[in-house]
């Protein structure tokens, strides 16, 4: 049994107020009982040293008694009235055993006169022992203080006095006590309000993000939550829960967008490929036109299975299940190759694409088909938004760590707004939504290639003069060797 088994109840976890309410309370208890027993030990060695120093002053008075101007040691009745007296004036009204020995250690005078047969029994031994010890037993086992003092005259030695008192003589003030009481009990209950102020500051904002999380479950992304929060962590949590809910309300949208993108995408295809069909099978037409038709068919179905093989690769790589296979491959030669093939396959018309590589050759490790899967849809990207007429640029080049590889174009960029989402998947732009048809998976799929070959694909600018895409590719040492 734990101690966290006390705030469970049927396997149930209790709230956080609770929960760190009582943990606090009772660490609160426990210090506190720590503090009161130190105090109470202090307090009672406190009485022990006071008493103590009032019974040497009264041993030092005692002294000072039983001397006379000559030297000699003065005892008898008159001796008893006199310190009888002074004991209750110095506040030793208690059982103190006083003897008074010569320079010979004999006893000479002892308080009480006549002792109890245990203790005169045991006088002599206790009396050897409190010339050594500070403390002695008695013969009912009970513990007695030492208090000695010479008896001197002409800095001479003539005698001591010996007071022995019990332990349990020594009294603790009820003042004190009370006092030590009153501080702990008031300690404590300022020390549990502290606590439960504190512990309710704290749970109040995350049981906001948790209300907040049961909207979200419910399908409400709408949530408000205050983040004018102090506390650095909780102001991180409140404020990272709400922009994982304005994510999750994009991501909401987008999901809806694409539903009724994927389906508006493939029931476009369908739809005509059914209406053709079903004019052949009629009867419809016949000849050259019925050619035609099976030909629309056709480009229809492939751009159906294209889509298909878009959705299928995407879910794979995804998931990991796309290998990459790299080898060595000469950059500048690579690049130009890509260009060249995608620019033969478009007609550009009045789009002016330029190629910049290195000045040197460069051998570098990596996978030339993802690569140019890469650089054919940031290109198509480019093409689509320049349109009829621009440019595009496709520059290589070197930095201290890797190669990069910019697309640019002088389109009308993408607004800004939208920047951040243009490498989640089924995402597509306002610019392109009603203009091109697609799923919206070109770019993020080619991040992901990107990140499998070791780097990275970023959107480096994008302004109403236009939008620079950069890929990134690593470059380790034993791939920078540079053919002169």
């Amino acid at each position: 049994m734990g101690i966290n088994s006390v705030f469970i109840k049927n396997n149930e976890p209790v709230s956080l107020l609770r929960y760190w309410t009582t943990r606090y309370l009772l660490t609160l208890v426990i210090g506190l009982l720590i503090i009161g027993a130190v105090s109470a030990y202090w307090i009672k060695y406190a009485a022990i040293e006071k008493q103590i120093e009032v019974t040497r002053l009264f041993a030092e008075e005692v002294a000072d008694r039983v001397v006379d101007d000559v030297g000699n040691i003065l005892v008898g009745e008159k001796l008893h009235q006199v310190l009888d007296n002074r004991r209750k004036f110095m506040g030793v009204d208690r059982n103190l055993i006083l003897f008074v020995e010569d320079v010979k250690g004999k006893v000479v005078y002892s308080r009480p006169t006549k002792l109890p047969p245990p203790l005169q029994q045991a006088a002599p031994e206790l009396l050897e022992q409190a010339d050594k010890q500070d403390k002695v037993r008695h013969p009912s086992g009970e513990i007695l203080y030492v208090i000695r003092k010479n008896l001197e005259f002409n800095d001479r030695i003539i005698g001591k006095v010996i007071l022995l008192f019990p332990e349990t003589d020594i009294k603790v003030g009820k003042e004190e006590i009370q006092y030590l009481v009153i501080m702990l009990g008031s300690l404590g209950v300022l020390g549990w309000a502290v606590i439960y102020f504190h512990a309710r500051k704290l749970s109040d904002p995350i049981q906001n993000v948790v209300m907040s999380a049961r909207q979200i479950v419910e399908g409400n992304y709408d949530v408000l939550i205050n983040k004018t929060i102090k506390e650095k962590e909780i102001h991180e949590l409140v404020h990272t829960f709400a922009e994982m809910a304005d994510r999750l309300r994009q991501l909401e949208s987008m999901r809806t967008e694409l539903l009724a993108g994927v389906t508006h995408e493939l029931k476009t295809p369908v739809t005509t490929i059914s209406g053709l069909i079903q004019a052949i099978n009629d009867e419809v037409v016949s000849g050259e036109e019925q050619k035609e038709f099976l030909e629309i068919c056709l480009k229809e179905t492939k751009r159906l299975q294209k889509m298909v093989e878009d959705l299928l690769d995407f879910n794979s790589f995804a998931v990991g299940a796309i290998t990459v296979c790299q080898e060595e491959q000469n950059v500048n030669k690579l690049i130009r190759e890509i260009a060249s093939q995608w620019q033969i396959v478009h007609d550009l018309g009045h789009v002016t694409f330029t190629v910049e590589v290195l000045e040197k050759q460069m051998m570098i490790y990596v996978d030339p088909g993802r690569v140019q899967q890469i650089l054919i849809n940031l290109l198509n990207n480019a093409k689509q938004a320049v349109g009829e007429k621009g440019s595009i640029e496709l520059t290589l080049y070197k930095t201290g760590t890797d190669l990069r590889i910019d697309v640019k174009d002088d389109g009308p960029g993408i607004p800004a707004k939208e920047q951040p989402l243009v490498f989640e998947r089924f995402f597509r732009g306002s610019n392109k939504k009603d203009k091109v048809r697609g799923l919206g998976l070109g770019l993020s799929y080619s991040r992901m290639m990107a990140k499998a070959l070791g780097g990275d694909l970023l959107l480096a600018k994008s302004t109403s003069e236009g939008s620079v895409f950069t890929l990134i590719l690593p470059m380790r040492k034993e791939q920078s060797e540079e053919i002169a």
